[in-house]
């Protein structure tokens, strides 16, 4: 079930409390609010995160991150088409890095910086633990 932030869903996810929490965190970063936010309560848990801007190499297309539960933070543009988002790069080595690793990461983006992330996914860890992914959204961020 997909849903915006602000808009109850009848159904709540044990993860999404920590993940509201979080992403509460890495949009302030980011210097948006959770209005650019959506979640999609399935397995994987994911969320989408629509940015301001565009980069440099795609001046047409919009820009989002997205997170989900197995992988972490990507960058993606969306399609003309309505098709999915094209991902462009993934950060890679942690689920839930600090909200100024995640700002970082944007901010690598628009410099067309390759050294921040990583073309390819890593899986770090399977779908369905849902105590365990609200442990580990809750961590506090020195700990990330």
């Amino acid at each position: 079930m997909t849903a915006s932030i602000e808009l109850p869903t009848g159904y709540q996810h044990p993860a999404v409390p920590a993940l509201l929490g979080y992403l509460r965190e890495v949009t302030a970063e980011l210097g948006i609010g959770l209005e650019s936010c959506t979640l999609d309560h399935d397995r994987p848990v994911s969320a989408y995160v629509a940015l301001d801007t565009r980069l440099p190499h795609y001046p047409d297309r919009d820009v989002a991150l997205v997170w989900d539960e197995e992988r972490g933070w990507a960058a993606a543009i969306e399609t003309h088409s309505g098709e999915d988002l094209i991902v462009l790069r993934y950060l890679g080595d942690t689920l839930t890095p600090s909200p100024r690793r995640v700002a970082r990461f944007v901010t690598a983006l628009h410099e067309d910086d390759h050294s921040v992330g990583r073309p390819d996914p890593v899986k770090l860890r399977t779908a369905g633990d849902t105590a365990e992914l609200a442990a580990l959204l809750r961590r506090p961020v020195a700990a990330r």
